[in-house]
């Protein structure tokens, strides 16, 4: 069985682990958000590939859901004392890794070859591949100013009130090698339990991935990043209620409903179930917070069915 997974953020690395977990070795495509990518100190980070890479090889801490568990900070201390920014967290071991994909992406490789190299190296068996090799940065507009998404996150702690959202340079952005293939090939795609707004339009508005998801609608099923009315992690509901949407699992089903023809709830929310009717999405009920791998297992079981 083919599948594609379109996801950003932990969720979306999570999910990459559910699926790694239920399917055998080059079964499933994981399709990346790239407009989280940032520049920091002189190094090209991508902080959503960079997770599902440190996830599905084991590598990720625990705790934070993000960066290498067991990590040090050695480098980023001595920064900070020689009067570097200390906003964006950078471990020693997760700076190896931005290193080498800054001096490789500096002599004219591409980011989708260098995720594949290092995934290679890593013995990661998922296929991993960014939505473009192309500069695409999410921007947040908030009522005071428009912020690079980092600076929103990490930086302001995401206390800023989100009017907008704009992916600078998705215009010109194409699909990176393999992604509208891995679309087209897969018996199932799955949009994962992931921000819409930040860490799937990333992806789907590259040009051709979202009419390729819309094509396939049928074979779509979307899991909710949102539980009893709280996101899993990170500002989600609060996002929905800014920009006008519904702030609960309904409204992230409503704002996927073009692109995915089933949705999974959280058994919290069953009784959200008959609102999927109205927007003809086949409701799944099902546990989804994957803290451990019987839910992990209950869950791939079920988006796959």
């Amino acid at each position: 069985m083919q599948v594609a997974l379109i996801a950003g953020g932990v969720g979306g690395a999570r999910m990459a682990l559910t699926l790694h977990e239920a399917l055998a070795p080059g079964e499933l495509t994981v399709i990346g958000n790239v407009g989280d990518d940032c520049e920091h100190w002189g190094l090209s980070i991508s902080p959503d590939l960079d997770t599902v890479l440190y996830t599905l090889t084991g590598r990720i801490d625990p705790v934070n859901g993000w960066g290498v568990a067991g990590d040090t900070r050695n480098l980023m201390d001595t920064a900070i004392e020689l009067g570097e920014d200390d906003w964006f967290i950078l471990g020693d071991k997760d700076v190896a890794l931005h290193v080498t994909r800054t001096r490789r992406l500096q002599a004219g490789e591409a980011l989708s070859s260098i995720t594949a190299d290092v995934a290679r190296r890593w013995d990661c068996a998922t296929q991993l591949l960014p939505a473009t090799d192309d500069r695409l940065r999410t921007w947040i507009a908030t009522d005071d100013a428009e912020l690079p998404f980092q600076e929103w996150l990490v930086r302001r702690r995401a206390a800023d009130a989100v009017a907008g959202v704009r992916f600078e340079g998705i215009e010109a952005a194409s699909p990176a090698p393999g992604v509208l293939e891995a679309i087209a090939a897969a018996d199932r795609i799955v949009l994962a339990p992931s921000n819409p707004f930040v860490s799937l339009d990333p992806i789907l508005g590259v040009a051709g991935i979202r009419d390729a998801v819309i094509a396939r609608r049928d074979d779509v099923i979307a899991v909710s990043p949102v539980i009893g009315g709280k996101a899993v992690k990170g500002p989600l509901v609060e996002m929905l209620d800014s920009m006008g949407h519904r702030p609960d699992a309904i409204g992230v089903a409503r704002y996927l409903q073009p692109l995915a023809g089933a949705y999974v709830l959280d058994p919290e929310d069953a009784a959200l179930a008959p609102d999927l009717d109205a927007l003809a999405m086949r409701a799944v009920v099902v546990p989804t917070l994957m803290k451990d791998a019987a839910v992990r297992t209950g869950l791939a079981a079920a988006v796959l069915a």
